[in-house]
């Protein structure tokens, strides 16, 4: 496992980690509005949003004073996939064929489809 997965790994492991992450998908926050959803110190938040970007799963901004955060959902999939990809190669496979093979479409959209095809 390269040092980045292992990276992403140990950020993922603590809840309150997770929980930033899942808030920052709505959209970009400030440090204080993150900190603001949690009952620890804004020292414990600043540590936690360090090992997150550390990870290169959220990205900072500043704008003034604040410092805004954002999701880099892109690493954290790539990180992910690539792991999964190394454990269980089969699911790759399959996915991929999902990708590929139309799931069981309701009759509009088969009647659509079968209109765009001809």
């Amino acid at each position: 496992m390269s040092e980045n997965t292992a990276d992403v790994f140990t950020a993922l492991a603590h809840p309150t980690r997770r929980q930033i992450l899942q808030d920052l998908r709505d959209g970009e926050q400030s440090a204080g509005e993150i900190a603001g959803r949690f009952t620890s110190s804004g020292p414990t938040i600043s540590r936690h949003l360090s090992i997150l970007r550390a990870a290169g799963l959220i990205t900072e901004r500043r704008e003034a004073n604040r410092i805004l955060y954002s999701l880099a959902g892109e690493q954290l999939a790539h990180s992910v996939g690539n792991f999964l990809s190394a454990v269980c190669p089969e699911q790759m496979l399959l996915r991929g064929l999902r990708h590929r093979v139309p799931s069981a479409a309701s009759p509009a959209e088969t009647s659509t489809e079968t209109s765009v095809e001809s």
